[in-house]
């Protein structure tokens, strides 16, 4: 099922705007519109999957520009044809290792939550201390407001920032970020509060 983006900032590319809405969904293919391109077409998995991105990001802040998320009246995101110039504004993810929904019943529906200030952060090196986590996120030029290991054996953590939007933002810029040895950095919003 295809969504519809709208007032998506320019600078925003395909890989952050799988980013932005694979938290809902599987996204199988994301097209920035040549000429339009603070709009992209967003192909989720199944329909449902749309539906949730919709809902949760629909209306959000990001980069400081609303995004407006509907249903496209196109069923699917072409790919280019042989011999056309890609600019890099069309992407296929169909089989990306990074979907979080591909096992039926996956724990990520679970967790589905609306965006936050508040992101849970896991997939770290076990040795990564607290003011190596905080520094990423403030190189990355957010503002974190607290920081804590989630009890049990520190494998996770809760980092609050500044706003949803820096939350949006921040997600967008350091999921799947390599934090070495064979570790990719996995955010996801959180409920819970600092």
């Amino acid at each position: 099922m295809l969504v519809n983006a709208r007032s998506v900032v320019l600078s925003l590319s395909t890989k952050r705007t799988r980013e932005c809405t694979g938290l809902y969904g599987d996204v199988q293919r994301v097209k920035i519109t040549y000429k339009k391109k603070e709009t992209a077409l967003i192909q989720m998995a199944d329909e449902v999957q749309a539906a949730l991105a919709i809902q949760y990001l629909n209306g959000h802040v990001v980069y400081g520009r609303a995004i407006f998320i509907t249903f496209s009246k196109h069923k699917t995101v072409q790919l280019l044809r042989e011999g056309q110039e890609d600019c890099g504004l069309t992407k296929d993810f169909s089989d990306s290792p990074l979907h979080r929904f591909k096992q039926p019943g996956a724990r990520n529906f679970i967790s589905i939550c609306p965006p936050s200030a508040t992101l849970h952060l896991s997939n770290f090196l076990p040795s990564v201390s607290a003011d190596e986590l905080k520094k990423l996120f403030e190189e990355a030029g957010y503002t974190v407001k607290a920081f804590k290991f989630l009890p049990k054996d520190c494998s996770m953590a809760l980092v609050q920032l500044d706003s949803v939007e820096e939350g949006i933002c921040a997600l967008m810029e350091l999921h799947n970020h390599d934090m070495g040895q064979n570790y990719r950095l996995s955010i996801s919003f959180s409920t819970l509060t600092i």
